[in-house]
């Protein structure tokens, strides 16, 4: 009888946590591999990885029994990624144990009480790419753990921790002689300079969007102050053409940011194979087809959805009314509070969802409402129904709404170059330089669009002048108390872009212009 344990890691959420596997090896009973610790479907089925992997690696078949212990107990396991770690805790079980009768020591090159083993087995024990590997790696260094043999396909994904050493392996008999120190290896780096050289220049800019002046003035507010918009428009206006633009403006992420969306990229397995940092904010853009879950996140083990794959980025929706009324609704919880709760029977799970909504559509069914170039064939009847399914609540959340308009192709030809994606970030940069200095130890409010009431009353001040304007808009117009703290917020970042320590009257004014969807004309 033989037992050894072996140190792993696995992802709860977006969270990672520590495993340990204990192996007790018994020379009595059928032979079979029993799995304890809340396995799910998939790790179960290791036993039957990891004894094919041991057979055809020539390694002794072991009689009897062997129990396999996941610690902690009282947290659901999932996926194969304990199936290298199991595989080499049955063998360092037995050759310990081989040793042990020989009155002689097992002592591995790697301190087995400082080493971390991850990983997915074929049947002939090759080891295969897993998920979450980043968020494990943390942890794992937080744990105190030195070295961590991982999948060579994640290799480079857990070198951008510092503090531990990484080994690529790529089959269970290379990872044995790692760990025993028959094969000589070394830790690999991850350089950051040759990753920020792989990025390239951005190929999308505004200057080639011809007109839409005003649509860009809008884009540029809504990126400086991390403020929701959406773009109506007859078909072929611009709009999407516009909104894959805003990546070309969106400001660069600091290196918090850049491991909080990589690890969540890490998690959903949506990390290039040549770029194992996000250095780049995300930019989702979902089908219409989307559903609940794979919006929000969700399933047996909860994940990532698009909200969440978008965090610190851009959530771009096309053809917003064509989205099911219910998708839409289930968005409100996210815009308003910036993270996604899913709960089920075995706990909650905390997504984070931070991000910019560009949302664009049509006027109404054919396209054409309001167009003057094109006649609307839709009825009244029709054209409210198609504006319906986009209810108040949702864009009450939405802070700036702007009309795309149609252009001939005379006026097309008359019309110079516009603003280009360097000018609109010169002002976005601006912004949030101010924005970054102003929120300075606040938390989680980094922009304008993220302030509460308690900011907005310090921070989005207006004098007797300007104050009137606002008055005098909410008077007219009906504007509801959340529309209300979003203009003056709107207004915020306007005066920002200025570089105006006072919101003033044109600023208001300005902010104003952007609400002209509101419900109280929308319908």
């Amino acid at each position: 009888m033989g037992l050894s344990k072996i140190i792993s890691g696995a992802v709860n959420g977006i969270d990672a946590y520590g495993v340990e596997i204990e192996v007790n090896l018994t020379y009595a009973g059928d032979p079979q591999i029993v799995i304890v610790g809340l396995p799910d479907a998939a790790v179960r089925e290791s036993q039957y990885r990891v004894c094919s992997a041991l057979t055809n690696c020539n390694f002794q078949a072991f009689n009897g029994r062997t129990v396999v212990n996941l610690a902690p107990a009282d947290v659901r396991k999932e996926g194969p990624i304990f199936d290298l770690p199991i595989a080499l805790g049955i063998i360092t079980t037995y050759l310990s144990d081989h040793l042990k009768k020989k009155k002689q020591e097992f002592k591995p090159q790697l301190a087995i009480e400082e080493t971390a083993i991850i990983g997915e087995l074929s049947l002939s024990g090759e080891v295969r790419k897993v998920k979450g590997v980043l968020p494990i790696a943390i942890k794992l260094r937080e744990m105190g753990i030195k070295n961590f043999l991982v999948p060579k396909e994640n290799a480079s994904e857990a070198a951008v921790v510092k503090g531990i050493n990484i080994y690529p392996v790529e089959h269970l008999v290379e990872a044995l002689n790692i760990l025993q120190g028959v094969e000589e290896a070394k830790p690999i780096v991850c350089d950051l300079s040759e990753l920020s050289a792989k990025t390239e220049d951005k190929a999308l800019d505004f200057i080639d969007v011809k007109g839409q002046e005003m649509a860009k003035r809008a884009i540029e507010v809504a990126v400086a102050g991390g403020h929701n918009i959406l773009l109506v428009g007859s078909p072929g206006t611009g709009k999407s053409m516009l909104a894959r633009r805003i990546s070309s403006i969106l400001p660069p992420m600091s290196e918090d940011e850049i491991m909080e969306t990589t690890k969540i990229h890490s998690i959903a397995g949506k990390l290039p194979p040549d770029m194992p940092l996000m250095l780049e904010r995300p930019f989702r853009s979902p089908h219409h087809t989307v559903s609940d879950a794979g919006l929000l996140g969700g399933g047996t083990h909860p994940s990532p959805g698009e909200v969440t794959l978008a965090h610190l980025g851009v959530l771009f929706l096309d053809e917003l009314p064509e989205f099911n009324r219910s998708v839409l609704e289930v968005m409100r919880q996210p815009l308003e509070d910036g993270f996604v709760t899913i709960s089920r029977a075995a706990g909650s799970n905390v997504f984070p969802s931070r991000f910019i909504l560009v949302a664009a559509m049509n006027p109404c069914p054919c396209g054409y409402s309001g167009d003057l170039n094109h006649t609307c064939r839709c009825s009244r009847q029709q054209i409210q129904r198609y504006r319906n399914k986009v209810s108040g609540p949702l864009l009450d959340r939405i802070d700036i709404h702007i009309e795309v308009p149609s252009t001939n192709f005379t006026n097309l030809q008359a019309i110079p170059d516009g603003a280009s994606s360097a000018d609109l970030k010169m002002g976005v940069d601006a912004a949030r330089a101010v924005q970054k200095e102003r929120f300075k130890g606040l938390g989680s409010i980094r922009t304008n669009a993220d302030m509460g009431r308690r900011e907005i009353a310090k921070y989005c001040y207006l004098d007797e002048e300007t104050s009137e304007v606002m008055e005098y808009a909410m008077n007219e117009m009906h504007y509801s108390p959340r529309a209300h703290d979003r203009i003056l917020k709107v207004a915020r970042t306007i005066a920002d872009i200025a570089g105006s320590d006072t919101i003033h009257p044109e600023h208001l004014q300005e902010a104003l212009q952007y609400r002209a969807l509101d419900r109280t004309l929308w319908v």
